[in-house]
């Protein structure tokens, strides 16, 4: 990558031409836009005939068209000769191409741009991947930005850095930012996103846990490579480990703790294997076996053997070529040898603990309403506030319901009573849970005032029932009710 005396006046560039999110999406218009997102460009092309230093970058690296040498300079003053001897750009005659991808990137409160190869299979072309291709911003990369905690802390690790995506976000909240890879095209591109986007990062090569031997953090993201294929396959090193089945996953879990301090988080974007005759939850319950660790796995997709394939041959881009039915072939009687009926896609939220470990296993394919990054660290919080509490302590606890909680009756029109009654989250993991009039009233009369055991009192003489009994039915409720977030 560039020399450190060019990463100045590049950002002055990107930053001059006004190289943002917002800016090129207002550039292109919403049809353009929406057929990049299906990698096809001619909108975006049509878009961008005109003068402008924004569509000469836009054209040059998320378009990947060559631009004549005069816009090329016009775009980036004084640097396409050092891109060029950098390996950034290629200069032939009059016209300048990219040889990697400078893209706009951005939260709510930050304009950031990030080092990547170009997009593959851009307008139906399909050539096999490179090993060492760099992948960008991917739904993968997005959907761990959503996942990751961001309360401050003082140190962690984006550990298979890729870009530097996570180290981008991360640098934002916590003082100390570790990224490691093992792909030396990797470690250059992150090292140029962190100094293109003036992100203090800490940059090491190496596998896993190994460059960070012996330290700890309060935050640990990952999207590990971790692609479940049969041994001898072709490794891209973005998205395979070369370890057998799902054993890079099992190795982050059952490593995790040690490079934790008290009370961090390990938040992991994976998939793992479900084993003919075994439950998932039983499997993945094995890898958290004598960890001193509280979790929350949400499977969120669960994909068929075929399917699986599919997918990840077209990503390697193979689809089409001449060998393409015997590598589909082989792996599926890999899976079937291996005992492998389907595969679990989700997320792993590990954290922490003295204390004696909560576990919480379950699928969920429902809606999320990003973040989820605050439900996962709220779910925390609720594990510490119920530890330890018998139902006498917990009925002398005061909760309130969910900022987010909304009540849907449902009955005949005028009725007196509704036929049903459902409490409905609305942030995070959108769970719904139908109710009895017990149950609605507990949750309505949640406001932190009274106790649940107070309020189940009332209920009681409101409904002629008995207290105690009412107190002995509904505790195991409002505990449920509590871990499942209805109230806090």
């Amino acid at each position: 990558m560039i020399a450190d005396q060019h990463v100045q006046p590049l950002r002055d560039a990107l930053t001059r031409a006004d190289f943002t999110v917002d800016a090129v999406y207002a550039l292109l218009g919403d049809d353009a836009h929406r057929a990049l997102g299906r990698n096809q460009t001619t909108p975006a092309v049509r878009a961008t005939r005109g003068d402008g230093d924004l569509a000469t970058l836009v054209r040059l690296f998320a378009l990947q068209v060559p631009v004549a040498r005069d816009r090329a300079e016009s775009a980036l003053p004084g640097l396409v000769e050092p891109l060029a001897a950098a390996g950034m750009l290629e200069v032939s005659a009059d016209e300048v191409r990219a040889l990697v991808d400078v893209r706009p990137y951005g939260d709510e409160e930050h304009d950031w741009w990030v080092v990547c190869d170009p997009t593959s299979g851009l307008d139906g072309r399909s050539a096999p991947m490179d090993p060492s291709y760099v992948l960008g911003i991917s739904e993968a990369s997005s959907s761990l930005a959503q996942l990751t905690i961001r309360r401050p802390a003082g140190r962690a690790l984006d550990l298979g850095t890729g870009c530097g995506v996570q180290a981008l976000h991360l640098a934002q909240h916590v003082g100390e930012v570790v990224a490691t890879d093992v792909n030396p095209r990797a470690l250059a591109m992150a090292r140029l996103t962190a100094a293109l986007n003036e992100a203090a990062v800490d940059v090491r090569d190496g596998s896993l846990f190994d460059p960070v031997a012996g330290e700890t953090f309060d935050l640990i993201a990952t999207n590990p490579p971790f692609v479940i294929s049969p041994p001898g396959s072709q490794v891209l090193v973005y998205r395979d480990s070369g370890m057998p089945g799902d054993s890079v996953v099992r190795h982050l879990v059952e490593n995790a703790a040690a490079h934790l301090n008290d009370g961090g988080w390990c938040q992991i974007l994976a998939n793992w294997a479900h084993h003919r005759g075994i439950d998932w939850q039983d499997d993945l319950g094995g890898w958290l076996d004598g960890q001193p660790l509280d979790a929350w796995i949400l499977q969120r997709e669960v994909v068929d053997p075929a399917a699986y394939v599919e997918m990840w041959l077209a990503d390697a881009g193979l689809a089409g070529s001449d060998d393409y039915v015997a590598r589909y072939d082989a792996w599926l009687d890999w899976f079937e040898s291996e005992g492998i009926e389907a595969i679990g896609f989700g997320w792993l939220s590990l954290r922490k603990t003295a204390a004696t470990p909560v576990h919480r296993l379950e699928e969920w394919t429902g809606e999320i309403a990003q973040p989820v990054g605050p439900t996962i660290a709220a779910w925390g919080d609720r594990v510490d506030a119920l530890r330890g509490l018998d139902d006498a302590a917990l009925l002398d606890r005061t909760f309130r319901q969910a900022i987010d909680l909304v009540e849907e009756t449902r009955g005949a029109a005028g009725a007196d009573d509704p036929e049903s009654i459902v409490i409905r989250l609305q942030h995070g993991v959108r769970r719904a849970r139908q109710v009895d009039t017990v149950e609605a009233g507990l949750v309505g009369a949640s406001d932190g005032d009274l106790t649940s055991g107070q309020i189940l009192d009332a209920l009681a003489s409101l409904l002629g029932r008995d207290a105690a009994e009412l107190r002995r039915t509904y505790a195991p409720t409002v505990r449920d009710l509590v871990s499942e977030g209805y109230l806090v």
